[in-house]
């Protein structure tokens, strides 16, 4: 439907008659691609046939679990459909490998191979830290107070954080990967006898897949730099008032004299602050508070529609399916709001009658 090179965007892109217009994906579900692309596939491929074939006895597991003492009693699964679900049935997976190596003895079922891989568990532990970061990053997009502004930053910061990962992998530094770490020590290995450029090899196609999956942002990027901060004195107001005019369709020449007098203006540069674009006039600054309002009404994901359906797939249960629309429609709306009544002055307000 929005595919930039056949979809709905790429066809209004090529209709000269069509104004421009800004697209770009949700910020989240880009982030959640990129995390695919990781070249790991019998990594993940071999450890989820390991768990289904666990699943098939639960209970015998569990009991082997509770017998050996184990911290966890149960072996997460992982699906594509829960993108947080495979950093954490990694992460489960690595922490149980002994006791599954034990059940397989135990039960003379055919052990994988893998499992006694070392070269196949340093790789395992690699993949865990990796997602797990990537998790990180998942959660911090999420929210329903998130605007594209802070999406944006969260990316650029996770690409800089890559970028670190990559020069610290190459200094041997595994600081940043506590698995990988802690699957050399029960190697007894260091990082010396490690295959450094084939972890380096990864974080690096993760960072080439950010940058060409956030490339959208790239002509939004410069403008939420400058709404963040205008007072910043190294900024190229040319540049900024160009950008924000091919944007949202303003008079470049218009833009520049009102960037030129805000960032002269001594009072305002005093009151910077989160709300700052409330406090301009309307009469002298038309366009920097419309700017300010686009950018503000950008939603970076889908998180708040996604959040809905989640709502109302628990409302609409299979004990409530008869349910009317008028009643569905109440319910979501107490369940999507963030007002909070204040329970106090509603019972101060009401006039209390005693029953006769």
């Amino acid at each position: 439907m929005v595919g930039r090179a056949h979809g709905f965007v790429a066809r209004c892109k090529e209709d000269d008659a069509f104004p421009d217009f800004l697209n770009y994906h949700c910020i989240i579900h880009q982030q959640a691609l990129c995390a695919k692309m990781l070249n790991m596939k019998d990594i993940m491929d071999v450890a989820t046939k390991i768990a289904c074939s666990i699943r098939a006895r639960p209970l015998l597991f569990r009991a082997h679990l509770e017998q050996m003492d184990s911290d966890h009693l149960e072996l997460l699964l992982h699906t594509d459909v829960r993108w947080l679900s495979r950093g954490r049935f990694l992460q489960r997976f690595r922490e149980l490998c002994p006791e599954i190596r034990e059940f397989f003895h135990s039960t003379k079922h055919a052990e994988n191979s893998q499992l006694s891989d070392e070269q196949w568990l340093l790789d395992l532990a690699f993949l865990t830290d990796l997602t797990n970061m990537l998790n990180e990053l998942n959660l911090n997009l999420q929210g329903k107070n998130k605007n594209v502004v802070n999406m944006i930053s969260s990316v650029n910061a996770f690409r800089n954080k890559l970028q670190h990962l990559s020069s610290k992998m190459q200094r041997r530094d595994l600081g940043s990967f506590p698995n990988l770490a802690s699957e050399l020590e029960n190697q007894q290995r260091d990082s010396a006898q490690l295959d450094i450029e084939r972890y380096k090899e990864q974080i690096n196609v993760c960072l080439s897949e950010f940058d060409k999956r956030f490339q959208d942002f790239a002509l939004l990027e410069p403008v939420a730099t400058f709404m963040c901060n205008p007072f910043r004195e190294t900024t190229d107001i040319g540049a900024v008032a160009s950008r924000i005019a091919s944007l949202f369709h303003m008079n470049t020449l218009e833009l520049e004299d009102e960037i030129l007098t805000l960032q002269a203006d001594i009072q305002l540069k005093s009151m910077a602050q989160e709300p700052f674009w409330n406090l301009l006039r309307e009469e002298t600054y038309p366009n920097m508070r419309k700017c300010a309002t686009f950018l503000t009404a950008l939603f970076g994901s889908t998180y708040l529609c996604e959040s809905a359906f989640s709502h109302m797939k628990c409302i609409k249960s299979k004990y409530r399916s008869t349910m009317t629309d008028d009643h569905l429609e109440a319910c979501m709306r107490l369940t999507l709001s963030s007002y909070s009544p204040n329970y106090e002055n509603l019972t101060d307000s009401l006039q209390c009658k005693s029953s006769q």
